[in-house]
């Protein structure tokens, strides 16, 4: 099924020629428009007439998250302010939020992008779909929201929180698409087991984002939720939702590559890597008006492919986030991802998909502990039961990350849900 099917099979040299005219126009844009972006394209000696091939991408200058907020609030727009019809923003928990405007074409251009994706793991106009996102200047909700109706799915824009009500909608209004982050779905699940409704809900496909989901959280999902997951990717910085996003065949994310020039870097010396490398993923927008992006590092760690895909797309896939360069812990030497421990966590039956990552520091010594919620109660009042579930863990942990942690098994319902994005690290270490 295809949204775009033109868009969407192009042979790879008319793919590249597309990208090389569109970059030549973001660039020479950016430079005309942004005095960030001259100032940096001129400090690098490399101003957008130089630009002949895709390979002169590796010259110009990367674009990070702090240039947003140097740029606080509209400084990095290329469209005056008559132009801008919305505005969205980051939470800006840890400094100035990080702003973004949409023109006019942009929303037009962002709602196509997330309606292919959707299309392609199987939405249609007979969907009854539930956003359960945060609506409000997070870019996830109103995102999938415009391409559901682009497509002609029903819409319940319920926002996230008060699950009980969530269920008992989802049951009346008969919902066959859930839009959530993954940890929210997990919560859902486990909130209509409880109203004894789980049976009744007649969901069919799960559209998660906005955070990491390992293959074994998503088995969790579907078997609590009895629909087919699928993950889609992106970030307000280069768009909201619709960067890329999975086919029915779930080998891998879609990448709208006639909208987005994606790279690997290394993420310690910024050289470009080549295919099947995993690395840091870096994206160029290539048809945003209002605030164009030139080699926005993400952060975030994956690998790219440029093989068809069985479905018939021809652009490149990415495979699932294995973490972020900043969400990763150093402990005792060695690099720890969350997503490592959701792998082990997940796959264990007497514990609840529910945990914390705790950092901390004795001494000079850095320590890793692992809280994780029981299922049952009783577990409690065992010691053998409790030590041999407790040694478990500890050794599953210890075979993935390659050092010791402390587990601690707690009880059922002490850790906090989220309707959003799941905190799952605390890191009390001294900065």
């Amino acid at each position: 099924m295809f949204f775009d099917k033109n868009a969407e099979t192009l042979p790879r040299s008319e793919l590249e020629a597309l990208q090389l005219e569109r970059l030549k126009k973001t660039a020479a844009l950016c430079y005309e428009k942004s005095p960030l972006y001259k100032n940096k394209l001129d400090e690098a000696g490399f101003p957008p007439d130089k630009i002949t091939s895709l390979a002169d991408l590796k010259h110009i200058p990367f674009t990070v998250k702090e240039d947003f907020r140097d740029n606080y609030p509209f400084g990095m727009f290329t469209a005056p302010m008559r132009e801008i019809l919305r505005l969205h923003a980051s939470s800006g928990t840890t400094g100035k939020p990080t702003v973004v405007g949409y023109t006019r074409k942009d929303l037009d251009t962002w709602s196509d992008c997330v309606a292919r994706l959707i299309v392609a793991v199987g939405a249609n106009g007979d969907d009854i779909a539930q956003v359960a996102f945060g609506y409000g200047l997070f870019t996830g909700a109103l995102g999938l929201h415009y391409a559901l109706e682009k497509i002609g799915a029903s819409i319940i824009p319920i926002s996230s929180g008060n699950t009980e009500k969530q269920v008992t909608l989802m049951k009346d209004f008969g919902t066959t698409v859930l839009v959530s982050t993954p940890s929210y779905a997990l919560h859902i699940g486990e909130t209509a087991k409880e109203m004894g409704v789980g049976n009744d809900l007649r969901l069919r496909l799960g559209l998660f984002g906005s955070e990491g989901c390992t293959a074994e959280m998503r088995g969790q999902i579907e078997k609590s939720l009895n629909l087919f997951a699928t993950d889609n990717y992106g970030m307000s910085e280069v768009m909201g939702p619709g960067v890329s996003g999975e086919c029915e065949y779930r080998r891998g994310l879609h990448l709208n590559e006639d909208h987005f020039l994606p790279e690997i870097i290394d993420p310690v010396t910024g050289e470009t890597l080549p295919e099947g490398e995993k690395g840091e993923l870096v994206l160029t927008t290539l048809t945003k008006e209002g605030l164009p992006v030139l080699r926005y590092r993400t952060r975030d760690i994956t690998v790219l492919t440029y093989e068809k895909c069985e479905c018939g797309r021809t652009h490149a896939r990415m495979a699932k986030t294995t973490g972020r360069t900043d969400d990763m812990l150093k402990i005792r030497g060695v690099n720890v991802f969350p997503s490592q421990i959701d792998s082990v966590i997940m796959v264990i039956g007497e514990v609840a998909p529910h945990y914390e990552i705790v950092a901390s520091r004795e001494g000079n010594h850095d320590t890793l502990e692992v809280r994780v919620e029981l299922i049952d109660s009783s577990v409690l009042d065992s010691y053998a039961q409790l030590e041999g579930l407790r040694d478990k863990i500890r050794h599953n942990l210890r075979v993935v990350l390659g050092i010791d942690v402390k587990v601690s098994l707690v009880e059922p319902k002490s850790i906090a849900r989220s309707a959003g994005k799941a905190k799952r690290v605390i890191d009390n270490r001294p900065k």
